[in-house]
């Protein structure tokens, strides 16, 4: 462990995976990256379904890579395959399973206490944790017998299984096409049209509708989810009520307030940080990768040019 880091940085996605990277290229070697998970691209591993399309241009936003990772559309695991191998390939120190529990800036460093009871010291430091690790979820009760049937994300379904996915967006999209392969699939939003999604996602879940691989169940909320006999009774606010096997919410995910407020980063009324064009937030020297950026998300693309660019940014002041 070194005295004092150039860079700390929070988060082992994509942003933050980036950040490393490129300090390495810059010759930026006192660098170290906390991940709380047991790897890299926790969110990836857990709420992507395998197989999983992952398209650099996200939703259609074209983005150009600045930086040193060459990245393109693949699949889940060609994408996890690719952040082993420039892991491998930089060689930066990396500590799996600690969690940041709080930064604080003392003069001229930051020091960065983790959840083991240690602590380290950073001159500068890159946030780069995701929103999917933190899903929202519904605001009714979810009784505790079935709470195990209640998922946000696609990875304990089993052939099969009679299954309601909800929300509207890509996600939610994604897991019920892939699923109705080999499930009865219900798909819920609370609108009646799907307005957040990509062209090619509209084209797969037109085709599902129309060949009834996929009900619909539109422009309805739901009001309440009960046990009925070791099955989810989901209860829907036009009077209507079905039986699935198991519930998938795909409805998005929260900026980590908490988390970001106890560093001292102020956020505006939707949970985003402030930051400015370097993306450095309010407390100067602490820096924001990755979708957090975004009230709605952003791209794997996008994360890794925010770490190109913040990198840029460090060396110059480090020189």
């Amino acid at each position: 462990m070194k005295e004092i880091y150039d860079i700390a940085i929070v988060g082992g996605g994509p942003g933050g995976i980036a950040s490393a990277v490129e300090s390495m290229v810059l010759g930026i070697k006192d660098v170290i990256l906390f991940e709380k998970g047991e790897g890299h691209s926790t969110t990836i591993r857990k709420f992507y379904k395998d197989k999983k399309r992952v398209d650099k241009d996200y939703k259609g936003q074209k983005v150009e890579l600045n930086g040193n990772i060459y990245f393109c559309d693949g699949t889940k695991e060609s994408t996890l395959d690719l952040f082993d191998k420039i892991i491998q390939e930089n060689g930066f120190e990396v500590q799996f399973q600690t969690e940041v529990e709080s930064i604080k800036k003392e003069k001229d460093y930051f020091l960065i206490y983790t959840a083991k009871n240690t602590q380290f010291k950073a001159k500068f430091v890159v946030i780069s944790i995701g929103k999917m690790g933190q899903p929202n979820k519904p605001s009714y009760a979810i009784p505790n017998s079935i709470k195990n049937l209640v998922n946000f994300n696609a990875n304990s379904c089993v052939d099969g299984e009679n299954i309601l996915v909800v929300g509207g967006g890509n996600s939610a999209v994604e897991y019920a096409c892939v699923l109705s392969e080999t499930n009865p699939i219900t798909l819920n939003y609370r609108r009646k049209e799907f307005a957040r999604i990509n062209e090619t996602n509209q084209e797969n879940l037109d085709l599902c509708f129309t060949n009834g691989k996929i009900q619909p169940k539109l422009g309805v909320d739901i009001e309440s989810l009960e046990d009925q006999e070791g099955k989810v009774k989901v209860n829907f606010t036009d009077g209507t009520s079905a039986i699935y096997e198991r519930v998938i919410y795909a409805i998005g995910g929260i900026a980590p307030v908490d988390f970001l407020r106890k560093c001292g980063v102020e956020l505006d009324a939707d949970g985003v940080p402030l930051t400015d064009d370097k993306h450095q937030s309010s407390v100067e020297g602490v820096y924001i990768a990755g979708d957090i950026l975004y009230k709605n998300g952003g791209s794997i693309a996008a994360a890794l040019n925010h770490g190109f660019d913040i990198v840029q940014e460090i060396k110059k002041q480090l020189n």
